[in-house]
């Protein structure tokens, strides 16, 4: 990047060298927290609209929500590796 976007940038990472971790690591949670209550909204709704697929639907989202923590947990490891 040049130009004013790139010294802006610079001055920021600059100044911010050492809470940009923490932001990282609280973005990933967010994130986490917003993708799990969706997985598990469009559930139930889900079963509301199907209850004899209960089994199946409750399946995909127990595997869907601990893929999202799991991705999460990457992203708050990365986040603090990266704030050093």
């Amino acid at each position: 990047m040049t130009g004013i976007t790139g010294m802006v940038l610079a001055q920021v990472s600059a100044g911010m060298h050492g809470s940009v971790g923490p932001i990282g690591a609280g973005l990933a949670a967010i994130g986490a927290g917003i993708g799990i209550g969706q997985i598990g909204g469009k559930a139930v709704e889900a079963i509301a609209r199907q209850p004899e697929a209960v089994g199946k639907i409750q399946t995909n989202m127990i595997i869907a929500a601990a893929l999202v923590e799991g991705v999460a947990l990457f992203a708050v490891v990365v986040a603090m590796l990266g704030a050093n």
